[in-house]
């Protein structure tokens, strides 16, 4: 029979008590003055609470741990709100469930505003829901005005700040396409970068020719070297993260296998008698967390 595959979560919301969810985390003073609970209390006091908070129960009738969601029942608390619907997941380890969790993108939360204007959300609601500036709403709406589709889809899950697409407006779609790949290779999305390849694009792949500048032969010449070094550096980029990968594969492999090596008794008991320094180092091996390690890099 094949293996049926866990659910993550239970299909339905369940409502609780707000004073029934045990935090797994402390929310600093710092952060409760901070922008982003002031966006997630103004948001629930505008349009109400719209992401479900995650949850795990306890034991029975011991509570529910707060898995996600620690902004959203503060603010629930300050609001004055005593019963939420959560999603309950089906897994109590909060560092597993957060390592799957992907905040919104500019692109994405370009999106949602679109979306929500389309549906009838003045921006002056969306502004207020957010806890921004007006301004700041129509910067995010009109984002991707003279950006070309190919390149949004290279940037769409990206964290890219939205200086760049302005830096990006400028160039025409092939050059669009070119810095946005560049960008993924060498995964750099700042504005400063941007502008460094904006500064190297010739002429011809620019807006309306651009600002007009001095282009002698040997800029050009400089220019073009740069070019290709760059993509010769993300095709090396490219190349090693296809490596590297296999090395990850590889590397935990070998650490299951000496995990249930050391999980013999008597293997691990010849072991420490004969050759101590080989099992202290399976076991220091054996103990290193892979995914912590390359989320580090």
């Amino acid at each position: 029979m094949a293996n049926r595959i866990k659910q993550g979560f239970q299909e339905n919301l369940i409502e609780l008590a707000v004073e029934e969810l045990l935090p797994t985390k402390i929310i600093s003073t710092y952060v409760r003055q901070g922008r982003k609970y002031a966006q997630v209390l103004s948001s629930i006091r505008e349009v109400g609470l719209i992401e479900a908070p995650v949850v795990a129960p306890v034991k029975k009738g011991e509570g529910y741990l707060l898995l996600d969601g620690h902004l959203r029942i503060m603010a629930l608390k300050e609001l004055g709100m005593e019963r939420v619907f959560c999603l309950i997941s089906t897994d109590d380890e909060t560092y597993t469930y957060n390592k799957y969790i992907n905040r919104l993108s500019a692109i994405q939360e370009h999106r949602m505003i679109v979306k929500a204007v389309q549906s009838g959300v003045s921006e002056d609601k969306l502004a207020s829901a957010l806890n921004l500036d007006i301004r700041t709403i129509r910067n995010k709406r009109y984002l991707l005005g003279g950006i070309c589709p190919e390149a949004v889809d290279l940037l769409k899950d990206k964290a890219v700040p939205e200086p760049v697409f302005r830096v990006l407006r400028k160039m025409k779609a092939p050059r669009q396409i070119t810095a946005a790949m560049l960008m993924n290779d060498q995964n750099k999305f700042t504005s400063s970068y941007a502008k460094a390849l904006l500064e190297a694009t010739p002429t011809h792949q620019l807006v309306n020719n651009g600002k007009p500048k001095k282009e002698t032969p040997a800029i050009l010449a400089r220019q073009a070297r740069l070019e290709e070094e760059s993509l010769a550096l993300s095709s090396e980029i490219g190349s090693l993260k296809e490596q590297y990968g296999t090395a990850m594969i590889d590397m935990t492999s070998m650490q299951a296998y000496l995990k249930r090596l050391l999980g013999n008794e008597a293997v691990a008991k010849y072991l420490r008698e004969f050759n101590e320094p080989i099992c202290d180092k399976f076991k220091e091996i054996a103990a290193l967390d892979f995914f912590r390690l390359k989320n580090m890099e």
